[in-house]
């Protein structure tokens, strides 16, 4: 029986190299790869190569788009969203952090290493762990335990429909909306209702 295998700090640290280098908090730049380093192994995901073959929603047909696509592209779009705030505003009207901001973007679906796993037939279904808490829960517990600010706990936990209604920071409302920007137009393709 061979050796079990680990994703590691590096190969982490190679998936999201250019969205890493844009934090400038070393420390939380570390605790990022952590977080997903502990993740992966507490839900027993042995390589990159798995990580790129994981859907990034049940919910909805992906077409291919995988989580780390996903993760990718939600960091940068949730990034673009506040950029555009900076250079178009003359005043912007509140503070962005934008190390929590990538922090943020980059583990605003970690839960989700917990809550998807493999059904044995080549596809995947939400785990034991999913059906007792959502991603955006069990990602918090997972930035927690690293020992990230409650700040960057709230980027994970409200990103999505448990932050309906609740205090947020904004940098948790544009993840929330780049998120949501990639999730919605599968969705409605799914229903035929994207106009094309």
């Amino acid at each position: 029986m061979g050796a079990w295998k680990m994703i590691t700090s590096k190969e982490i640290e190679k998936i999201f190299s250019a969205q890493l280098s844009k934090i400038k908090n070393g420390d939380l730049r570390k605790k990022v790869v952590d977080v997903w380093v502990k993740g992966c192994e507490r839900a027993g995901w042995e390589s990159v190569e798995e990580l790129e073959k994981i859907p990034f929603t049940l919910l909805a047909n992906t077409r291919g788009v995988n989580f780390i696509e996903h993760t990718i592209a939600v960091t940068e779009g949730a990034l673009a969203l506040a950029k555009a705030q900076v250079e178009t505003y003359r005043e912007v009207p509140y503070e962005i952090n934008f190390d929590r901001l990538v922090a943020g973007g980059l583990l605003h679906d970690v839960g989700k290493l917990l809550e998807i796993e493999r059904d044995g037939e080549g596809g995947y279904r939400k785990s034991h762990s999913g059906m007792c808490a959502r991603h955006p829960i069990s990602g918090a517990i997972l930035a927690a335990e690293a020992g990230l600010d409650e700040e960057t706990i709230n980027t994970i936990g409200c990103h999505a429909k448990e932050g309906d209604g609740r205090p947020q920071v904004v940098e948790t409302v544009f993840i929330h909306q780049a998120d949501f920007a990639t999730f919605n137009p599968l969705v409605m393709l799914g229903k035929a209702q994207l106009i094309q």
